[in-house]
């Protein structure tokens, strides 16, 4: 994959996803390439997108600023690369954003 497609799946992840701005900035965009560059699979950041927002999605008490950079996530991704996720938990997450958005959990 190249540095353009890897920073381009990156930025369609990020910004579509609920509680992100929407918005993929030049800083976001240099972030993108250093993972390319650290060689961070793009499964793995996915996974650490997913994560942090169903674990925002489904906490208790009042609501969270909308996230505006891709940095919110930099901890969650070498979170991950130390210990991955278990197997078919990706797919657990997916479900869980899905049913937050059917319920209209915001």
């Amino acid at each position: 994959m190249t540095e353009h497609a890897y920073i381009r799946a990156v930025r369609d992840v990020y910004t579509q996803l609920p509680h992100t701005s929407g918005r993929f900035s030049r800083y976001d965009r240099q972030l993108a390439s250093d993972f390319y560059h650290r060689q961070v699979p793009l499964d793995i950041v996915r996974s650490a997108l997913l994560l942090a927002i169903v674990n925002r999605l489904y906490r208790e008490g009042p609501p969270l600023p909308t996230i505006r950079s891709l940095h919110y996530f930099v901890p969650v991704v070498d979170e991950i690369l130390l210990k991955p996720l278990p197997r078919g938990y990706v797919q657990y997450l997916e479900y869980k954003i899905a049913k937050s958005k059917e319920m209209g959990i915001q």
